[in-house]
């Protein structure tokens, strides 16, 4: 595991030993590792509303049919056995 470390005004410092005492974190690594977590999801959670977004302009895709599914998964079946080998 690599070590950051970082300078914080006093004031900062108080705020997060409070989260640390009140969130129940262990200690002040564990606290910062969870802020770091969330802005991960945050950012998947845009890039994905921005896919959609896309997605949703790009227009119709078409009529989804019960053939459609099984043609998805022929493909998918027959990539996965070219790539198996």
């Amino acid at each position: 595991m690599a070590t950051m470390n970082i300078s914080l005004t006093d004031p900062l410092k108080q705020f997060v030993d409070e989260e640390v005492r009140e969130g129940g974190f262990s200690s002040t690594s564990d606290y910062v590792r969870d802020l770091i977590r969330q802005r991960q999801r945050a950012k998947a959670a845009e890039f994905l509303r921005q896919l959609i977004a896309e997605g949703m302009a790009s227009g119709s895709a078409g009529e989804v049919t019960a053939e459609t599914f099984a043609q998805m998964r022929k493909e998918l079946w027959e990539r996965h056995s070219r790539e198996a080998r």
